[in-house]
């Protein structure tokens, strides 16, 4: 993993949007943006746009965080911690 991936994985999880989704993701895998975006409004009571959301997405999925596949016309995300898990196991090895 170089530096320019650590970059976009820590960028990825600083966010605490970002944060709520990959948990969410957590607990309900393969979701639709539809779905992401109903989640958000019922468990934080804010209601972010689709486009928010589809920035969020994309930025974790730069990251490597975050799988793409499609059922029919419908975009669903799967969340892949594997990478930030590396990220951390890699950045700690370096500054312990």
């Amino acid at each position: 993993m170089d530096d320019e991936q650590l970059d976009r994985i820590f960028k990825a999880i600083a966010d605490p949007t970002r944060r709520r989704i990959i948990d969410r993701l957590r607990e309900r895998p393969d979701q639709s943006l539809f779905h992401i975006c109903a989640l958000s409004v019922a468990e934080d009571g804010e209601a972010l746009s689709r486009q928010a959301i589809t920035q969020h997405l994309d930025t974790l999925e730069k990251a490597g965080l975050l799988h793409v596949s499609w059922s029919g016309r419908t975009k669903i995300h799967s969340i892949d911690l594997i990478p930030l898990q590396a990220a951390a196991a890699l950045w700690l090895r370096k500054h312990l």
